[in-house]
């Protein structure tokens, strides 16, 4: 730790109105945290799932994270998300970005465990500690154990002087004498005010197209089913070709595909209008899976309603979204020895 910002001892610390520095706060009546600089302002829930609900380029007040039109729940309030497995995520889900783990998309059983809709961390209140604050940079250190299953997991937040980027490393530990597996990914989904028709997806060269299995909202579907596809022409349910890198008009299919075949990880979405737009990078070899999910306002019934025009764009360590179960079975999951822990690091760099 550089002398500038030394360990932070209890609640107090120097406070500064410029530059890098972290901020305390209740949002909706939950303990948050809000980084800033010159470039960023990011604010992050503590008591719900250290979700990321804010990441506002402060040039132009532009927030990249997308926000439902559910609004802001605490998870504890939502009645009769402890009877539904996929309310439990959904019936609280705000929108913005989320740490999934150790269980990805619809509720699965694993040796016992029930897990529900991307369980478990998402829906926890995570403690945090502000482990750098000085002129140089920022960070806070988020972490949860687990209810269902016995990991831990912890995501430190770093923004630097003047730096257009958030940087985030995590780690994994089975807590377990026992082998456990898992699923890890991060729930990144863009909306207004940045998303609209034509925002462009780029990729690594050699990502390939698997398509979700079933259709996500019957009986529509924007891919044809089959592949693997090159990126990012696929074929069309139809006849014809879908280009996935092109963000689509509301009212266009719901669907999910899932992206691999790229030894780099990362992808940058941009509006070319305005020349805005986000670069996330993370590290291929622990998130090998890129999932491209799309809810543009076709699904008409629970939970969307039609009211929703959101992109994400989420990487993965595994794959389909049916949960841990089926990731065990395909040989997708994250496998974690007794003791065993697992790093990752990753960014989002704002662009233009």
């Amino acid at each position: 730790m550089s002398p500038d910002h030394p360990p932070v001892v209890g609640r107090w610390r120097p406070r500064r109105n410029w530059g890098p520095r972290v901020h305390e706060i209740t949002y909706a009546g939950m303990r948050a945290v809000v980084l800033e600089n010159e470039r960023l302002r990011v604010t992050v829930l503590a008591d719900k799932g250290a979700d990321v609900v804010e990441f506002n380029d402060k040039r132009r007040d532009l927030d990249y994270v997308w926000l439902s039109p559910i609004g802001l729940r605490n998870p504890a309030d939502v009645a009769g998300g402890g009877t539904d497995d996929v309310a439990t995520f959904v019936d609280s889900y705000e929108g913005g970005w989320q740490e999934i783990f150790p269980s990805g998309g619809a509720p699965s059983t694993y040796r016992g465990v029930k897990l529900a809709q991307h369980d478990e961390v998402a829906g926890l209140a995570w403690d945090y500690a502000i482990v750098a604050d000085g002129e140089s940079e920022v960070a806070v250190t988020f972490t949860v154990h687990g209810r269902r299953m016995p990991f831990r997991v912890s995501r430190t937040l770093r923004l630097g002087a003047g730096e257009p980027a958030l940087e985030v490393r995590e780690e994994t530990v089975n807590d377990a004498p026992v082998d456990l597996p898992a699923m890890w990914g991060q729930h990144v989904v863009f909306g207004r005010p940045f998303l609209r028709p034509g925002c462009r997806i780029t990729l690594p060269d050699g990502a390939n197209v698997i398509p979700h299995p079933d259709a996500i909202n019957p009986p529509h579907r924007l891919v044809a089913p089959g592949g693997p596809w090159r990126w990012p022409e696929v074929p069309g349910p139809d006849g014809g070709t879908v280009d996935l890198s092109l963000v689509g008009a509301r009212g266009e299919p719901s669907d999910i595909v899932y992206l691999t075949g790229f030894t780099e990880g990362w992808y940058e979405v941009r509006d070319p209008g305005s020349g805005t737009g986000l670069r996330v990078a993370w590290d291929a070899r622990v998130l090998p899976y890129l999932w491209r999910w799309q809810e543009l306002g076709a699904s008409e019934g629970y939970p969307w309603w039609g009211r929703i025009y959101t992109v994400g764009l989420e990487p993965f360590s595994s794959y389909p979204t049916n949960g841990l179960a089926e990731a065990v079975a395909n040989g997708s999951a994250l496998n974690y020895p007794a003791g065993e822990r697992k790093s990752l690091e990753w960014s989002i760099t704002l662009l233009g």
